[in-house]
């Protein structure tokens, strides 16, 4: 006897899911008839339907051979209203009467079963239906049934979790829960517990996926009651997000289609035509030699049309939609679903929505940095609203991916409780940060991206269970603890003439941090990739971080020149940071304005920046300058970093120019490309300086050592790590009194703090060092012994053990 016994129709009216209801549909759409059919095509003996509270479904194919009466009952715990599903199987219509008036109370439910002799399933035993669900009441359910559900539409982990529970029990652990919760079980050996399995299907795509065996003689007139003793065997195809997602585009389709008779259009529209070979109920029919030719001229029109007609949100998706099938014809090509190419058909569903998702995407992320670049204000909101919509055209994937890590915590609470061995890594309760590090600056040339190198580097040499993930067009080389992604488009900023923007592809990412089964999730910045880093979190219930490595504000400010633009940039970071349960920020002035701007100081947590002081050392010094025929006695002052306009490099170059004027054998070399290096050569273009262009390696290493005073103007970095670069390599520094740089400087020891914006006040600090070469060395050794005690190994361990206390405390309030 083969039988699927969990299985819905369209008799099932409610659906449970919000992307359901929001569009009026119900929770199936399969017409009982169809159901039976498929079951039995595929290789059922027996089939029931079990609609919630109904039994409508079954009875309209009571008639038929093979088949009983079920239904799955909604119940709930009397003193709080958790909510739980029961399957009641082979019953009679007056047993249904019976059941409706007993279900408000698991209890008396419960006990009118054990009274009729009637065979029950607790259905998807660790999910929480409405979010009630605790391990107290899995503990009493234990206590009142005694068959529960391996569900073919929920996480494997779960089933793998409730079979180690159940398979382990013992007659004093039921002794004890029944002592704890004052109530004795209604049936024989209640520590003896049976497992059963079912799809839990709704949209017919996935029915008899999973199915329970019961072994033993049996014929077609074989009533489920006379084989309920029997030993079973639970044989399932392992579901996925992909699997559920599938379901409900299923579901929504099908009931479109009836809804406004699109059934009219089969083997007529090409748009039709893939959704009923994908998401339909059966293969959609050949298209004859006519429409053959109409698809064809029909493809080369829309070839020959760039661009849809407006830019509405459902105009962008018809048109993308046709150019994909155009350009892919193997989408065309239908089946029915069964074995093995169900899965091929999730899959095949899975790379169109993430195709097409993403060509959208990129049409509105190009018009929205448009708009930002030009200060059209209300157009940013039009563009991002339209683009909002296509949360609803993903959302059955988001719903999935979230449903699937529900109850992740509650099974690894169990587990412990039970005394289980719990292997997933996935829970923020589990031993030890699985971090995600995400982050768009990887590949850059500047201190954030040198600091992230490191850390991977060093995570892989300590065993640490770290990933970095990131966007780059770039065809690079595998690389040990970096994942990067092919970007879905790039746009190039105006004003950074090198710098790219990268859209990432959200749901590549958010299916490969699925299964990789990270538990937390950290994000560098608040550009495209770190949005999809808060939206992975989120989705996947994991506790996330965030650094505050740049002051955008400033910058946009300074770009655009627009305090309106300005002060949107403020509303949008305060929100993204807002959304972390833990703010790195880089210096206590970072820590100072985000508190001042209304970010609790409770989540932000000031940490220290290592540095690598073996590559960075004094011992390097090694006449770097002579191939620019450099006299040794020449003071020679350095800036490292990106030659743009908010570095407040203008300041340098006038500074510098009345140094000149005053003092004999001084050069300047700025390490760094950037918008601004053309214009800053042409400033300086009769004055003694270097523009080194960008060093790697050794080379910048040299280039540190070798000089003799590090300057560094800016005003708008929060931490500056290559003042830490510079000190690190023996030399002293100069920095303004705004901003993280500031912070990672001893005033007067190891360089010195000047007044932002103030030409004046760099060149007196210039000129003072560059005067006085005792000075200037005593300041370079304390500079380096100041190092010395900031590594980089210590910094990212202090890292590492917040991500743990993090994922304890996100995990005691999930708990």
């Amino acid at each position: 006897m083969r039988i699927d016994l969990h299985v819905h129709s369209k008799h099932s009216k409610r659906p449970s899911q919000w992307i359901l209801k929001k569009i009026d549909c119900p929770e199936s759409f399969t017409e009982p008839l169809r159901l039976y059919d498929i079951a039995k095509r595929r290789g059922m003996t027996h089939v029931t339907i079990t609609d919630h509270n109904s039994i409508g479904g079954a009875m309209e194919i009571a008639h038929l051979p093979g088949t009983f009466i079920s239904e799955e009952v909604t119940s709930y715990f009397p003193e709080d209203g958790c909510k739980v599903h029961v399957l009641a199987l082979d019953i009679s219509e007056s047993q249904h009467g019976e059941i409706q008036k007993h279900r408000k109370n698991i209890f008396d439910l419960s006990a009118y079963f054990c009274r009729e002799n009637i065979f029950n399933i607790i259905a998807h035993p660790l999910y929480a239906v409405n979010d009630r669900l605790t391990a107290d009441h899995f503990e009493r359910l234990l206590l009142l049934f005694k068959n529960f559900e391996l569900n073919g539409a929920r996480n494997s982990r779960e089933n793998q979790t409730l079979r180690n529970i159940l398979n382990g029990l013992t007659t004093e652990e039921i002794h004890r829960l029944a002592e704890k919760h004052e109530f004795v079980p209604m049936f024989p050996n209640p520590h003896q517990k049976r497992l059963f399995g079912g799809s839990d299907d709704h949209s017919s795509l996935n029915i008899a996926r999973t199915y329970t065996e019961f072994l033993g003689d049996h014929d077609a007139g074989t009533e489920l009651s006379a084989l309920t003793g029997n030993p079973v065997t639970v044989h399932a195809t392992a579901p996925s997000p992909q699997t559920m997602a599938h379901n409900l585009y299923g579901i929504a389709w099908q009931f479109f289609r009836h809804k406004f008779d699109l059934g009219r259009y089969s083997g007529k529209d090409p748009l039709v035509q893939f959704l009923d070979g994908s998401l339909g109920l059966e293969p959609a029919p050949e298209p004859g030699m006519l429409t053959r030719v109409y698809f064809f001229f029909s493809a080369q029109k829309r070839m020959r049309d760039k661009h849809p007609l407006s830019d509405s949100l459902v105009a962008l998706l018809r048109h993308e939609t046709q150019k994909i099938i155009d350009e892919n014809p193997d989408l065309r090509v239908t089946t029915n679903g069964d074995g093995p190419l169900a899965e091929a058909r999730e899959q095949q569903w899975f790379a169109f929505v993430n195709r097409l998702s993403n060509r959208v995407m990129v049409h509105f992320g190009n018009h929205l940095l448009d708009h930002l670049s030009g200060a059209k204000v209300f157009n940013i909101f039009h563009t991002i609203g339209s683009a909002g919509g296509l949360y609803t055209l993903l959302a059955p994937y988001f719903v999935a991916f979230s449903q699937f890590t529900m109850g992740r915590e509650l099974g690894c609470k169990l587990s412990r409780r039970f005394g289980r061995s719990e292997s997933d890594r996935s829970t923020a309760s589990a031993e030890g940060p699985h971090v995600a590090h995400f982050t768009d600056t990887f590949y850059e040339i500047n201190g954030v991206a040198l600091t992230l190198q490191q850390q991977v580097q060093f995570a892989a040499a300590a065993n640490r269970p770290y990933t970095l993930i990131t966007c780059d067009d770039q065809n690079r080389p595998p690389e040990k603890g970096v994942v990067h992604f092919s970007p879905i488009g790039t746009y190039d900023l105006p004003e950074y003439e090198q710098q790219k923007i990268f859209y990432p592809p959200l749901l590549e990412m958010l299916d490969y941090c699925h299964r990789q089964g990270f538990n937390h999730i950290h994000t560098a910045t608040p550009g495209p990739i770190g949005l999809a880093a808060l939206a992975i979190a989120r989705f996947l219930r994991l506790p996330i971080s965030g650094t505050y490595h740049t002051a955008i504000p400033q910058y946009v400010q300074i770009l655009t020149g627009s305090g309106l633009m300005e002060e949107l940039a403020w509303k949008f970071v305060l929100w993204y940071y807002d959304q972390m349960d833990l703010i790195y920020a880089p210096s206590q002035s970072t820590r100072d304005e985000l508190m001042a701007r209304g970010v609790s100081g409770e989540k932000i947590q000031v940490y220290p920046r290592g540095i690598d002081t073996k590559r960075f050392n004094p011992i390097k010094r090694n006449g770097f300058f002579k191939k620019w025929d450099c006299d040794e006695k020449t003071i020679k002052l350095i800036y490292v970093g990106r030659v743009s306009k908010e570095k407040n490099l203008h300041v340098l170059s006038e500074a510098y120019r009345k140094l000149v004027r005053t003092t004999p054998k001084v050069l300047l070399t700025v390490v760094g490309d950037g918008p601004y290096l053309d214009e800053m050569m042409g400033e300086t273009a009769d004055l003694p300086c270097i523009f080194s262009g960008r060093l790697k390696g050794e080379d910048l290493d040299a280039a540190y050592a070798s000089s003799d005073i590090f300057v560094f103007p800016s005003t708008t970095d929060t931490f500056g790590n290559v003042v830490l670069e510079a000190q690190a390599s023996g030399i002293p520094v100069i920095v303004t009194d705004r901003g993280g740089p500031a912070e990672n400087v001893v005033p007067e020891k190891t360089g010195l703090v000047v007044t932002a914006n103030c030409v004046q006040s760099i060149f007196s600090a210039m000129a003072s060092l560059v005067a006085d070469p005792r000075r200037r060395l005593e300041m370079g050794k304390a500079a380096r012994h100041y190092m010395e005690n900031r590594s980089f190994e210590a910094a990212f361990n202090e890292t590492w053990d917040m991500y743990g206390i993090v994922n304890a405390k996100k995990g005691a309030m999930n708990r």
